[in-house]
């Protein structure tokens, strides 16, 4: 059994629908779970149309029922077959241009029906070309969360759920990604970009051979190829690299997506839809490393830096937790931090709550606070065995004229990450992947 989750991209249109249902023809045997994105560019209409209908406008509405409509029409599908959820979309649009919500929940609700409608469409396809399929919401078959709208978690008990509702089916399930429902019967999400999760932790639910994402690009790059054109597609790499580019920069996998999967030692591949033999790139517990070779350039923009100076750490004891106390506090998370006898820096990837985080630090020390930074994030397991290498890194740029302001690197090293000035970031990016990658 495989898990295969195609992106809105995948998804846009009737052209691309029919190339889905052949990629997914052709492993038919290895009995797949697909795991559906809504239609691109849907969901930012359903978030735009829930904004209008507080003016009692419906442009973006009318704009998702043409789409959708064009379509079903282009593959030959009956036009109805997402009447009901069009027409509880509009009961719910014009309920709210009277009460004017505009809440994580009712957000939650009104975004979901993209995915709703997606897995409606193409199980009336695979059907339509003599493949046994059904539509399922998450959340009926298992996939229960908290109610934390707009960044839901899942209950663990929901694994053995869909275990079982999903194991022994006599269709292929088409599931929207995006989220689940709470106990209440609620439409929740898990962030955008979550229908990965979605297909991951149904991975770790099933016990499935492979997690497959297929998205628009011949899978993890060594560096966005919109900043170095001769970026490379990374065959191999072990989940603590893909983590690393997840949450640093890299925009193909969601942050959390390979989280059950690692805890299930399932392999994630890395697929294009656009060119389907393609192989891409697979996501292992272990990779091999190769001296040497440095595996990705990443970067994450719009840092701020926090940097804390006091005399009081000397000698002391309890002084970092005070200070990570602030933080948990406003439920901030700290990316990078880098100390010294007196100093601690940090960095945070947005402003909010940064001024009232540093009137309270200034409580227990002397505060400044930079923004405009970036993170640069050298990334690859088999950094541990290059001597020398955060010097290289130092003259290369130093050469260049771009200045490292902070740096970070762990003992058992998967990524070496230091901060620049953001106008400097992308320089930095591409004179790396030149030195080290090319």
């Amino acid at each position: 059994m495989i898990v295969m989750k195609f992106g809105g991209s995948s998804v846009k249109d009737a052209e691309m629908i029919k190339t889905v249902t052949s990629i997914v023809k052709d492993r038919l045997d290895k009995k797949p779970i697909i795991v559906l994105s809504a239609i691109k560019g849907v969901t930012d209409n359903l978030i735009k149309a829930l904004a209008e209908s507080m003016n009692s406008q419906y442009n973006a509405y009318e704009e998702i029922v043409a789409k959708h409509k064009e379509i079903l029409s282009d593959l030959g599908l009956d036009a109805g077959a997402v009447d009901e959820e069009l027409e509880e979309l509009k009961k719910a649009l014009e309920v709210n241009s009277k009460v004017r919500q505009n809440d994580a929940k009712i957000l939650d609700y009104i975004s979901f029906f993209g995915e709703r409608m997606s897995t409606k469409v193409f199980a009336a396809h695979l059907n339509n070309v003599g493949i046994k399929a059904n539509a399922f919401v998450s959340g009926d078959i298992g996939l229960i969360t908290n109610s934390k709208f707009g960044k839901a978690s899942m209950l663990d008990s929901s694994y053995e759920i869909m275990n079982q509702n999903l194991s022994n089916l006599d269709v292929l399930p088409v599931v929207t990604g995006f989220g689940g429902k709470d106990e209440n019967g609620e439409y929740t999400t898990f962030d955008r970009g979550g229908s990965d999760y979605v297909a991951a932790l149904i991975g770790a639910a099933v016990g499935a051979e492979e997690i497959q994402i297929w998205t628009d690009v011949n899978g993890i790059m060594s560096c966005d190829p919109r900043i170095v054109s001769n970026a490379k597609t990374i065959p191999e790499l072990s989940f603590d690299e893909a983590s690393e580019l997840a949450f640093f920069g890299a925009k193909v996998l969601h942050p959390r997506t390979i989280l059950p999967a690692i805890k299930k030692n399932i392999p994630v591949v890395v697929l294009n839809t656009f060119e389907p033999d393609h192989p891409g790139s697979r996501i292992l517990n272990e990779s091999k490393d190769i001296d040497g070779v440095i595996k990705a350039i990443s970067y994450k923009k719009g840092i701020t830096i926090i940097d804390v100076k006091s005399t009081r750490m000397l000698n002391t004891h309890g002084f970092l937790a005070k200070l990570f106390e602030i933080f948990e506090r406003y439920k901030k998370s700290v990316d990078m931090v880098s100390t010294s006898e007196i100093h601690v820096s940090m960095s945070v990837d947005s402003k909010e709550d940064v001024d009232n985080i540093s009137k309270e630090l200034e409580g227990v020390a002397m505060v400044k606070v930079k923004e405009g930074r970036s993170i640069v994030y050298v990334v690859g397991a088999s950094m541990k065995n290059q001597i020398g290498l955060a010097g290289k890194i130092f003259s290369i740029l130093g050469d260049n004229g771009i200045n490292i302001e902070m740096m970070s690197q762990c003992f058992e090293e998967v990524n070496v990450g230091f901060v620049v000035e953001e106008s400097k970031a992308q320089d930095a990016v591409k004179l790396l992947h030149e030195k080290l990658i090319d």
